[in-house]
């Protein structure tokens, strides 16, 4: 199996993983009422295969994402820019106040 295809399987279930917790945080924290609904339906096991899965999709992606991006070369040399200046030194500014009569 190629590198890529195999760490996208596992970046993907490592998606699913966290979003079972995840899912199962909500039901312990009854966020909106969630545990409550899902018990007491009589499709509630489907409702909470759909959450389950939905939020697998997206954290999967997230997973995924984050790895990829982790990968990449960490670049050398200065880390916070160049410096366009040496020392910064207070502009003088001139006002004249007129006298009020």
């Amino acid at each position: 199996m190629p590198k890529l295809v195999h760490l996208y399987i596992t970046q993907v279930a490592w998606g699913f993983v966290i979003s079972a917790v995840f899912v199962g945080v909500l039901l312990a924290f009854n966020v909106a009422n969630l545990r409550n609904l899902i018990a007491g339906s009589d499709v509630g096991i489907i409702a909470l295969l759909m959450i389950w899965f939905m939020n697998g999709i997206v954290f999967a992606g997230v997973q995924f994402g984050y790895k990829i991006m982790s990968m990449a070369e960490k670049p050398g040399g200065p880390r916070r820019g160049s410096p366009v200046v040496q020392s910064f030194k207070p502009a003088l500014a001139k006002q004249e106040a007129r006298a009020e009569r």
